[in-house]
């Protein structure tokens, strides 16, 4: 049985995150997500719109999805992979050789990103179309 590792926020849970998690189970049997706390993003400096337990939810709903660990820390990825038997570590793109170091443990992939989307421009799509409602009042 081959397992597979990911790492996220899943904030805003929208096509991309579905495109992820489909493309990381196809490399194997089982996917564990691994989903950012609330308090670990404080420490990233990353704010969260979806508190942890509903992220968690929303991912381990996922049908791709077999396992939802929380994330704590950036250094428990090694811890992670030794524990759950990971054969792959898998990540967006724009982590490229961020985390080759784990290449020690399991193949490390990094899978490209669905293009012209990201929480990140949701959530600033959002605050245009709130600032446009205010702006009309």
């Amino acid at each position: 049985m081959k397992t597979v590792i990911t790492y996220g926020t899943f904030d805003l849970f929208h096509i991309g995150h579905v495109n992820l998690l489909k493309r990381a189970r196809s490399l194997g049997d089982r996917l564990v997500v691994a989903v950012s706390t609330d308090e670990f993003n404080e420490r990233k400096s990353k704010i969260s719109l979806v508190p942890y337990e509903h992220r968690a939810a929303i991912v381990e709903s996922c049908r791709y999805v077999d396992l939802v660990i929380p994330e704590n820390d950036w250094t428990q990825k090694k811890i992670d992979i030794v524990t759950h038997n990971v054969d792959f570590f898998v990540i967006g793109d724009d982590w490229k050789g961020k985390f080759d170091d784990l290449s020690e443990y399991c193949e490390v992939v990094y899978l490209e990103r669905t293009e012209n989307i990201s929480s990140t421009a949701m959530r600033e799509a959002i605050l245009v179309f709130t600032q446009l409602g205010k702006d009309l009042i």
